[in-house]
């Protein structure tokens, strides 16, 4: 059976994040990082236009409104949101250029067999 060498370090698919991204993208994922903040977020991104009334948001928590519009500070800090007052109330928007930087770090990087179109075997 013939064994096949692999070198020690493979190549790179993609550009790795920068120590800026780095930082910028660590304060999204911490500000995600909380429970009440990650349903938030969700409950913003599950209203029609992914846009919510903060009055649409308060009763779905045991915690209190001032806590409430913390965390919806943080998340804004964090660019995943945007806010805009109309009247006496507040209107939260998902940021989607925030959350699609998320999602193409968390996305699988490409393997070398998808490059250049082989197909690949596990366990053989």
């Amino acid at each position: 059976m013939e064994s096949l060498e692999l070198g020690c370090c493979s190549p790179m698919v993609r550009e790795p994040l920068s120590a800026h991204q780095a930082v910028q993208l660590a304060g999204a994922f911490k500000a995600l990082a909380d429970p009440v903040r990650l349903r938030l977020l969700s409950l913003i991104a599950s209203h029609a236009g992914g846009e919510a009334c903060v009055c649409d948001l308060t009763g779905e928590f045991d915690v209190s409104q001032p806590t409430i519009s913390h965390h919806l500070k943080v998340l804004r800090e964090a660019g995943l949101l945007s806010s805009q007052r109309r009247g006496t109330w507040v209107y939260y928007r998902v940021q989607p250029g925030g959350l699609a930087v998320l999602a193409q770090l968390l996305a699988a990087p490409a393997t070398e067999a998808d490059i250049i179109g082989e197909p690949v075997t596990v366990g053989a």
